[in-house]
C-alpha cells in the first residue's frame, strides 16, 4: 500500500513537473507576449519576465518592441521637372501595440517596407529635383506623414525618415556641373570687377592727393626703389614720372621747330638760281632761222 502511494506521488509529481514546464514560458526585456486562448485573444499583454500559460489551450505570440530599421529599396521615378531620378531611404519604426500588429495586419514588417516604396515613389513624382536635393528635412516629414498614416491602425509608430541617395543620370550630373563652374566664374568675374573698381577709387584718391602735393610722388617713387632693391636682383628699373617724359618731348619740339624756319628761305634762293642756270628746252628744240638753210648749202 505504501509502495502505491510512494508511486502515485511520484507520477503525480513528474505531472506537475511536466505540466510546469510545458506551461512556463519567459518575455524579454524588450518583448511583449500577446496570449491567444483557442484561437481567441486575449486582453491581457504579458509582460517582460516568467509567466505561466495553459499548455495545449493557450499560445503565446512574443512581439519584438525595439526600433525596427528598414532600408528601402531604390525607387526610380520621374520629377515634377521630368527629371528621372533613383532614390532611396531607411525608415525607422517600432511596435506600440503588440495586440494590433499580431491581429490585424499579417506581416507588419513586409506591410511598412511596401507602403514606404509606394510612399518613395509618390514623393518623387510630387517634387522638383532640387527639392531631392537640398530640401530633404521637409520630405522626410511628408515621406514619414505618408507612411504613420496608415502604420498607426497596425500599433506601429514611424519614428522617422531619411532619405539616403538621389542618383542622377550621367548627363544631368554634366548639365548640373557645367551650371556649377558658370555660377562660379560668374561670381569670380562679379568680386574681380568690383576688386577692380574699389582699386581705381583708391588710386583715383592717391592720385589726387600726390596732385596736390608732388613731393608724395618722389616719395613714392624712393618707395618703390627700395621695394625693387630688396628682391636682391641685379638690374634694378627706375621708373620715370610720365609728365618728365611730356616735358622733354615738348622741350625737342620747341628746339626743331625754329631750324626749320631758318632753312626755308635759304633753300628756296638756290633752287630759284639753279633754274635759271639751266636752258630752256623751248630753245634748244626751236633752230634758229637761218641755221637750215645754212645746213642746206
Amino acid at each position: 500500500m505504501v509502495e502505491e502511494l510512494v508511486a502515485a506521488g511520484v507520477t503525480l509529481a513528474s505531472a506537475g513537473v511536466v505540466y510546469a514546464m510545458a506551461a512556463a514560458r519567459v518575455v524579454k526585456q524588450y518583448e511583449r507576449g500577446v496570449v491567444f486562448r483557442l484561437g481567441k485573444l486575449r486582453s491581457e499583454v504579458r509582460e517582460p519576465g516568467f509567466t505561466m500559460i495553459v499548455p495545449f489551450v493557450d499560445k503565446l505570440q512574443k512581439v519584438n518592441m525595439q526600433v525596427v530599421t528598414m532600408p528601402v529599396p531604390a525607387q526610380e521615378g520621374i520629377t515634377r521637372d521630368n527629371v528621372t531620378v533613383r532614390v532611396d531611404a531607411v525608415v525607422y519604426f517600432k511596435v506600440t501595440g503588440p495586440s494590433e500588429a499580431i491581429v490585424r495586419v499579417e506581416d507588419y514588417r513586409f506591410a511598412v517596407a511596401q507602403m514606404a516604396q509606394t510612399s518613395l515613389r509618390s514623393i518623387i513624382g510630387k517634387s522638383e529635383l532640387d527639392d531631392l536635393l537640398s530640401n530633404r528635412e521637409k520630405l522626410n516629414q511628408g515621406l514619414e506623414l505618408m507612411i504613420d498614416s496608415p502604420a498607426v491602425e497596425w500599433g506601429v509608430t514611424i519614428d522617422r525618415v531619411e532619405i539616403k541617395d538621389v542618383s542622377l543620370p550621367e548627363t544631368m550630373k554634366r548639365s548640373m556641373a557645367r551650371q556649377a563652374e558658370a555660377d562660379r566664374e560668374r561670381r569670380a568675374r562679379v568680386i574681380n570687377a568690383d576688386a577692380e573698381l574699389q582699386a581705381s577709387k583708391k588710386l583715383a584718391e592717391a592720385a589726387q592727393q600726390m596732385a596736390d602735393t608732388p613731393a608724395a610722388l618722389q616719395l613714392r617713387l624712393l618707395q618703390t626703389v627700395t621695394a625693387v632693391a630688396a628682391e636682391k636682383n641685379s638690374t634694378l628699373v627706375l621708373p620715370f614720372p610720365v609728365e618728365l617724359l611730356r616735358f622733354l618731348e615738348r622741350a625737342q619740339q620747341n628746339t626743331v621747330a625754329p631750324q626749320q624756319v631758318a632753312q626755308q628761305p635759304v633753300q628756296q634762293p638756290v633752287q630759284q638760281s639753279v633754274q635759271e642756270q639751266l636752258p630752256s628746252p623751248v630753245a634748244r628744240l626751236d633752230p634758229e632761222p637761218g641755221g637750215s638753210k645754212s645746213g642746206q648749202d
